[in-house]
C-alpha cells in the first residue's frame, strides 16, 4: 500500500551471486577481525550477473511501486539489471564508470577501472574530449552531492523505506533509511522502515519490520505475495568485428 517506495541495498544483495560483503557471517572485515583467510569472489566482477533481488527491484521499479533507489555497492549490477540511472544513486560511485571533469557526463565501462578516488584515467570524454576520472569514492571522499541530495529528498518523502543487505552501520549513508520516520503534511504519522539482513543493525529497533535472513529468499516470497513477474537477465556484449581483406583491383 505504499505510495513512495525507496530502497536502499548493500553488499548483502549480491552475496548470492558470489560476490563477497563485509560484515556478514564470512565477509571481508568479518574474517580479517578473526584472522581467517579473506573471501574471495567466486568471479570477476565484469562477469557477475545480477541477483534474484537486482531483477525483482528492476520489477518493483517497471510496475511503479518503487520510486528511488538507492544503492551503496559499486559492482554496477543495478544498471547491469536495467535499472534507470536517473532513478538511482550510486552513494560510493560505481568501479565500472568513469566522468568527464568537463561536461560531467558518465561512460559506463566493460572492464573495471582499476582506480579509486576519483583520478585521472587517460582516456578522453567521448562527448566534449575533457579528461575522465574513475568514479568510485575512495575511504576520504566526501558522497556525490546531487545524488545524496536526492537521495534524502526522497528518503524524507517515502512512506516505506526498504533496506536490503546492509548493516546500516557506515555514516552518513546510514542515517538516510531513517528520514522517512519523520511526520509530514502527506504523512502525519510518519512513514515506516522495514530492514531485510543476516545480521542484527543498530537500526533494528526503529523499523517497523525486521527480517534476519537472506535477502533473495525473502524478495522470492515478497514477489509471489505482489503477484510480480520477475524479468530474468539477459547479458548483452558490445563486440567489435574487424574485416581485413586485400583491395580488388577491379
Amino acid at each position: 500500500s505504499a505510495s513512495h517506495l525507496v530502497v536502499f541495498t548493500g553488499a548483502g544483495i549480491s552475496t548470492s551471486i558470489g560476490i563477497p560483503d563485509f560484515r556478514g557471517p564470512d565477509g571481508v572485515w568479518t574474517c580479517q577481525r578473526r584472522g581467517t583467510a579473506m573471501p574471495k569472489a567466486s568471479m570477476p566482477f565484469s562477469q557477475a550477473r545480477p541477483s534474484y533481488t537486482h531483477m525483482a527491484l528492476l520489477a518493483l521499479q517497471r510496475c511503479g511501486r518503487l520510486k528511488y533507489l538507492c544503492s551503496q555497492n559499486v559492482d554496477c549490477l543495478h544498471l547491469r539489471s536495467g535499472f534507470p540511472r536517473d532513478q538511482m544513486a550510486e552513494l560510493h560511485g560505481n568501479c565500472f564508470a568513469e566522468r568527464c571533469t568537463r561536461c560531467g557526463i558518465e561512460v559506463l565501462r566493460d572492464f573495471e577501472v582499476p582506480s579509486v578516488g576519483f583520478k585521472p584515467t587517460g582516456r578522453s570524454c567521448p562527448s566534449c574530449h575533457g579528461a575522465m576520472r574513475d568514479h568510485t569514492l575512495d575511504w576520504d571522499d566526501e558522497l556525490p552531492e546531487a545524488e545524496l541530495s536526492a537521495t534524502e529528498r526522497h528518503a524524507a518523502k517515502a512512506d516505506l523505506c526498504l533496506c536490503l543487505g546492509t548493516s546500516l552501520q557506515i555514516t552518513p549513508a546510514c542515517n538516510l533509511p531513517m528520514r522517512a520516520l519523520r511526520k509530514q503534511a502527506h504523512k502525519p504519522e510518519g512513514g515506516k522502515v522495514a530492514i531485510i539482513n543476516l545480521q542484527a543493525t543498530p537500526k533494528d529497533r526503529r523499523a517497523s519490520v525486521v527480517i534476519h535472513d537472506k535477502v533473495d529468499g525473502v524478495m522470492r516470497a515478497l514477489m509471489r505475495e505482489l503477484r510480480l513477474e520477475v524479468p530474468c537477465y539477459e547479458r548483452t556484449d558490445a563486440l567489435d568485428l574487424v574485416l581485413e581483406m586485400p583491395i580488388s583491383a577491379a
